[in-house]
């Protein structure tokens, strides 16, 4: 098991293996954090209000005003870690954009990270909630106009609370442009969750994402979606208690409910393994 998680560690970040004590303590540091905040399945849509340890890649497909359709190969998503106690680093991929539009041009869009820290937390045992905050950063890597004009920085709180097999979980961002701020304005992101653990591994739920543009194109304008989604989270691949191998299957689908929206009928399947 050691081993695996010693391959996956330097294939995802580069991270060279000391022997069995540097692998062990890493574990122990994960085990540890994780078990200090509740065990909800990391929605579809909504980032998770706790830490995670795990590799993500999703596929949505996109439907534009002008019935359009565009493919978002990975959706920003890549390598998360807990490297450090109450600590969380995710180095996010630049999603491949697949556009059904004669002249656009397909390509990658932005690479992305960010720094995560988990303030306050108890397991379901204890209170049952987790309060984090995050900084993240993103670099213009994209090609054409798949990506930001420029690079920007975003800080982000998340909040989540439960209540037996209930939880929400919510997060709430604003992007700061590091130049052509008149192109890119300054979006506010906020994302809700209500979720409901079935039968051990099943979770419905709820999600509600609303963006309000500030500055740019579109100023003064906000768009909201319904994301009804379903996962299986986690199936376990191992019968070692200690270990956190598994993985997770899910699907759901961004409803636009407001006059202006960017896009429309946004269907994500994501796959994680978690180690």
């Amino acid at each position: 098991m050691r081993r695996v998680i010693c391959i996956l560690m330097f294939i995802a970040a580069g991270v060279p293996c000391f022997g069995q004590h540097f692998v062990g303590a890493w574990q122990k540091r994960v085990r540890i954090t994780s078990s200090q905040q509740p065990g909800w399945a990391v929605p579809v849509f909504t980032p998770s209000a706790g830490l995670v340890q795990l590799i993500r890649f999703d596929g949505i497909r996109q439907y534009t005003p002008t019935h359009t359709m565009t493919w978002n190969i990975d959706g920003g998503k890549g390598f998360n870690f807990i490297p450090w106690y109450k600590t969380e680093l995710d180095l996010n991929l630049p999603p491949f954009l697949l556009h059904n539009v004669k002249g656009t041009a397909d390509g990658p869009g932005d690479f992305s990270l960010l720094l995560k820290y988990r303030f306050l937390a108890a397991n379901e045992s204890n209170g049952n909630y987790s309060l984090s905050a995050a900084l993240a950063g993103s670099a213009p890597t994209g090609s054409y106009k798949n990506g930001g004009a420029d690079g920007s920085i975003t800080p982000t709180v998340f909040l989540g609370k439960g209540y037996r097999s209930f939880d929400v979980q919510s997060a709430a961002s604003i992007a700061l442009p590091t130049g052509h701020t008149a192109l890119m304005g300054r979006p506010i992101v906020w994302n809700t969750a209500f979720q409901n653990r079935v039968k051990r591994i099943f979770w419905p739920a709820l999600e509600i994402n609303s963006t309000f543009f500030r500055g740019g194109p579109h100023n003064g304008k906000a768009q909201t979606f319904i994301a009804p989604g379903f996962e299986v989270s986690k199936i376990k691949l191992t019968s070692n208690e200690t270990s956190h191998l598994a993985v997770v299957f899910g699907a759901g689908e961004q409803i636009a409910v407001t006059h202006y929206h960017s896009y429309n009928h946004a269907v994500s399947f994501t796959s994680r393994l978690v180690f």
